[in-house]
C-alpha cells in the first residue's frame, strides 16, 4: 500500500509529457500500424458510401458485413459454405505441400533427381492452376476431389521451389564437417544438416502455399463445387454485393488465421535460430 501511494505521489510530481511517454514505454507502434491503416481504410470506405460518392447498390459499406453475416448464418449458408471450402482446401494444401516439399528436398539433395525432372518442371510451372479445370472435371468429375486437385497444383509449386532453393542453400561445409566426424551417412546428413538448415526456407514455402491455396479455392469452385467461391458467384449474379463482400472478408479472416498458425509453428520449431 505504501508503495502504491509513493508511486502515485511520484507520478504527480512528474511533468505531464514525461508521464504520457511513460504510458507508452515498451509499446511497439509498428504492431498497431496495420490495425490503424485498416481502420482508416474502412472509415474512408464507409464515408464514401454514406456520402454518395460510391453507389451503395454496387459498393456496400463495411457496416453491412455484420447484418449480412447474421442473415446468411440464420439460413445456415455461411457455415455450410465455409466448411465445404475448408474441406477441399485442407486436402489440396496437404497434398500439394507434402509432394512439393518431398520432391523439392529430393531435387536439392540428389542432383540426379533434379536433372530427371528439370525439363518437366520448366514445362508445367508456367501453367496456371485454373487451366487444369477441364482436366479436373474429366478426371474427377464435379467433385471435391477435383477442387483439391486444382488447389494442390497451385500449392505444389510454391513448396517445391522453396524447398529446392532452401536445400541448395545449405552450407556445404557442414556436410564436410559431418564427414570428418563420421556422421556423413545419408540419414544423419538429412536429419541433422539438410532439413534443419533448410527449415526456414521450407516454412516460407508453406506460408506462401497457404495463401495461394485460398486464391485457388475460388478458381476451383467456379465450376460448381459447393463452397465460398460458388456462393460468391451466385451472389454476384444477383447483384447481392453485400454477400460478396461478406465472403471476401471471410476469406481474408481464414487466410489470416492460417498465416498466424503457420507463423507460430515455424517460430516454435526454429527456436534454435534465436
Amino acid at each position: 500500500m505504501s508503495y502504491s501511494i509513493s508511486a502515485s505521489s511520484s507520478n504527480v510530481g512528474r511533468p505531464a509529457g514525461e508521464r504520457l511517454r511513460g504510458l507508452f514505454t515498451g509499446l511497439n507502434v509498428g504492431q498497431f500500424g496495420s490495425l490503424i491503416s485498416l481502420i482508416v481504410f474502412l472509415g474512408i470506405w464507409e464515408a464514401a458510401v454514406r456520402t454518395g460518392l460510391l453507389p451503395q447498390v454496387l459498393v456496400p459499406p463495411p457496416s453491412s458485413v455484420v447484418p449480412t453475416f447474421l442473415r446468411e448464418q440464420s439460413h445456415g449458408m455461411w457455415s455450410q459454405n465455409v466448411i465445404a471450402s475448408l474441406r477441399h482446401y485442407a486436402l489440396g494444401v496437404m497434398i500439394g505441400s507434402v509432394l512439393g516439399i518431398s520432391l523439392g528436398v529430393a531435387s536439392g539433395f540428389w542432383p540426379i533427381v533434379q536433372k530427371s525432372q528439370e525439363g518437366v518442371a520448366r514445362l508445367l510451372r508456367p501453367i496456371p492452376p485454373i487451366a487444369w479445370i477441364p482436366f479436373a472435371i474429366i478426371w474427377f468429375g464435379v467433385t471435391e476431389a477435383a477442387a483439391a486437385f486444382i488447389i494442390g497444383i497451385g500449392v505444389f509449386w510454391f513448396n517445391y521451389f522453396a524447398s529446392y532453393t532452401a536445400v541448395k542453400g545449405v552450407d556445404k561445409s557442414y556436410i564436410e564437417l559431418a564427414n570428418a566426424f563420421s556422421q556423413g551417412g545419408f540419414f544423419n546428413r538429412l536429419t541433422k544438416i539438410i532439413l534443419p538448415g533448410a527449415a526456414p526456407g521450407i516454412f516460407s514455402g508453406l506460408r506462401a502455399g497457404l495463401g495461394m491455396g485460398w486464391v485457388t479455392v475460388l478458381a476451383a469452385e467456379l465450376f460448381g463445387i459447393p463452397g465460398i467461391g460458388q456462393r460468391m458467384m451466385e451472389a454476384g449474379g444477383l447483384l447481392a454485393t453485400d454477400v460478396v463482400v461478406l465472403y471476401m472478408v471471410t476469406i481474408a479472416a481464414l487466410y489470416s488465421l492460417c498465416d498466424i498458425t503457420i507463423t507460430f509453428i515455424s517460430k516454435s520449431v526454429l527456436q534454435w535460430q534465436e
